[in-house]
């Protein structure tokens, strides 16, 4: 009998030939932002984000001093980058001006 892999967190089993054969499949699949090295980011409900999105806030969030931006803002052409604290997405909002944002605060138009 082949030894089993274990996941150390669920205590899911598995064969090491199934561990084999499932990465030489994905090698070949294409148009995957998993496959080419890039972290895939996700909004708060779980779609896919990428460059110029357009995205609205979920939550209000408190900007400095008493300045606050409401839910329901839309934020058009979003940029994203490496996560700095957690903020993922840099952005321009209407009367806010530049600013970072949390892909978990936000949700795909």
């Amino acid at each position: 009998m082949p030894p089993l892999l274990v996941c150390p967190m669920c205590g899911h089993e598995w064969s090491a030939e199934e561990a084999t054969a499932d990465a030489s499949g994905s090698a070949g699949s294409a148009g995957s932002g998993a496959d080419s090295g890039e972290p895939v980011v996700r909004d708060s409900v779980g779609n896919i984000l990428s460059d110029g999105d357009t995205v609205t806030i979920v939550t209000s969030l408190k900007v400095k001093g008493s300045l606050s931006i409401k839910a329901g803002t839309k934020v058009r052409n979003i940029r994203l980058v490496a996560p700095v604290n957690g903020h993922d997405i840099d952005c321009k909002i209407d009367g806010f001006g530049a600013m970072q944002l949390k892909s978990s605060v936000v949700k795909k138009i």
